[in-house]
């Protein structure tokens, strides 16, 4: 249960990382927001590899961490930075999401 906590901990400093890259980019780039990044990202690789350590194996975590984040930047960048998000967007996210489940369902599933 902890390795999940850990991944929840990847994802969340992933995702502030991520969303802050806006911030260092353009002519209004800001200094401290690649402080941000920086600390945001090697946070989030040491919290995975916590993760790891902790048991989840890699394919299942690496999935949850790619895909929760990019749905959460997705719908960050549509609220925050009102940049567009469609319907085919929206269906793509929800497949991506859909299919890191399936991955989780079938690694508790017996081996063919």
């Amino acid at each position: 249960m902890l390795g999940y906590v850990y991944l929840a901990v990847a994802i969340a400093t992933e995702v502030v990382a991520t969303t802050f890259l806006k911030f260092t980019s353009g002519e209004d780039a800001k200094w401290w927001a690649y402080v941000v990044v920086v600390v945001g990202y090697v946070a989030s690789f040491f919290a995975l590899s916590q993760t790891l350590a902790r048991g989840v194996p890699l394919g299942i975590a690496y999935a949850i961490w790619s895909a929760v984040g990019v749905a959460a930047i997705a719908l960050i960048s549509w609220l925050f930075f009102k940049e567009p998000l469609t319907w085919v967007q929206i269906v793509g996210l929800v497949l991506v999401v859909g299919g890191v489940g399936l991955l989780e369902l079938g690694a508790k599933q017996p081996a063919a």
